[in-house]
């Protein structure tokens, strides 16, 4: 049998560069080199113009007083709090408009994606209509359009328009019933997850039992029955977990409850039906790559349009949906740093804006608000790559 001397030997110990993995491994090792050193080139011509110039650099500047006022915090705070807590302030503030907005988002998408396959001329033309207005334009220009020609231009608090004596919209934003915290507050909290975990137990229970006999079992309405049982029972023997204050009408502004300000409501919006606007597409692409035997199937079985959709078409969909669905809620919360246009104070416009023209750490406050929406993101995709792992189709 003749030798290949050409090749190398795969039992041979001597380094060579016809090896492919000697070269994989030499190119790795030349690459790491590169990018620590360049790394480290970055960091000493840094701290070398930062020394030069008399600036100090450091995370201190965090314990120092902030000295100015926040329009909204979800916290208690004070003039005299840290920048930390305006830190802190401004992460929760980020959170919470990512939070509104990919749910009502979500949402929405769902909906003007489905009625984007209407048969109905006029709801199928709406959405339509819908999608091209509002995904064309830019989203900071319908954050400026929601909060200078809608929000700001509505009545005072004494003219604010009133809904059910609980709910008044004004130019100072919508004020609403506010919860605070009752004696029987953290059993109902208990009771909560009592009546969840129960609700898992139930449909664990309810699909073995499918599995095995066939027949089904209404886990909606028994999984509904014990989330609204078990936290009443608890709140007839505890009392109720919280008491609600409404808003009144004192002198020139509402006093009690809670309040979402302008540019709050702005942002949302536009942020909402911008963001909407495209997940309805994909919710329409994602519901087309459903081969149309899927619900010739259904029908052959009885089933109507509307269980049809939910039960058949949906679930297949939304193999094809997850993906890009990511990419929109990553978009959404990098997009809520457009809020710096209209003073909503989220981590730009309050942290690497107001902290960082007090400070000057440019350097600090901007790894930082990077650090932050780097964090959020991968969170996201995290979360969502593990969801669209848990539905994606099992090769046997």
């Amino acid at each position: 049998m003749q030798k290949n001397i050409g090749a190398p030997s795969a039992k041979s110990g001597r380094f060579s560069l016809t090896d492919p993995r000697v070269r994989a491994w030499v190119f790795q090792i030349i690459t790491i080199v590169a990018v620590v050193s360049l790394g480290w080139f970055l960091f000493d011509n840094t701290q070398t113009n930062l020394q030069h110039r008399g600036i100090t650099s450091g995370f201190g500047f965090l314990e120092r007083s902030a000295g100015f006022g926040i329009a909204q915090h979800l916290i208690p705070y004070t003039e005299s709090d840290s920048y930390a807590r305006v830190f802190l302030i401004g992460l929760l503030n980020t959170l919470l408009v990512t939070f509104i907005g990919i749910v009502l988002a979500t949402l929405l998408g769902f909906i003007v994606g489905v009625a984007r396959l209407s048969n109905n001329w006029m709801i199928n033309k709406l959405a339509t209509v819908y999608i091209e207005i509002f995904r064309n334009i830019p989203p900071l220009l319908q954050i400026l359009f929601w909060y200078f020609a809608v929000f700001l231009t509505l009545p005072g608090p004494r003219g604010s328009i009133n809904i059910a004596d609980r709910f008044f919209i004004s130019n100072r934003g919508l004020n609403m019933p506010g919860a605070n915290i009752a004696e029987g507050f953290w059993p109902f909290v208990v009771s909560v997850v009592i009546a969840l975990v129960a609700v898992w137990a139930m449909v664990r229970w309810a699909n073995r039992r499918f599995e095995a006999t066939g027949v089904p079992f209404h886990k909606f309405w028994t999984g509904l029955a014990l989330l609204v049982v078990i936290p009443a029972l608890c709140a007839l023997v505890f009392g109720s977990p919280v008491h609600w204050e409404v808003p009144a009408l004192r002198g020139f502004n509402f006093v009690g409850g809670w309040v979402m300000i302008p540019e709050l409501l702005a942002l949302t919006l536009a942020l909402t039906v911008y963001t909407a606007a495209f997940i309805a597409e994909i919710v329409r692409s994602g519901i087309k790559s459903v081969s149309h035997g899927q619900t010739e199937a259904a029908r052959s079985l009885g089933l109507r349009n509307g269980p049809t959709l939910r039960k058949v078409i949906i679930p297949q969909a939304l193999r094809v949906i997850i993906p890009p669905l990511t990419s929109q809620f990553l978009n959404l919360a990098k997009n809520s740093s457009l809020a710096a246009g209209i003073g909503y104070p989220e981590m730009v416009s309050l942290f690497a804006g107001t902290v960082l023209n007090q400070t000057g750490q440019a350097i600090e406050v901007i790894a930082i608000t990077m650090s932050v929406y780097l964090a959020i993101s991968i969170s996201i995709s995290l979360l969502m790559n593990w969801y669209n792992k848990r539905i994606a189709l099992i090769e046997r």
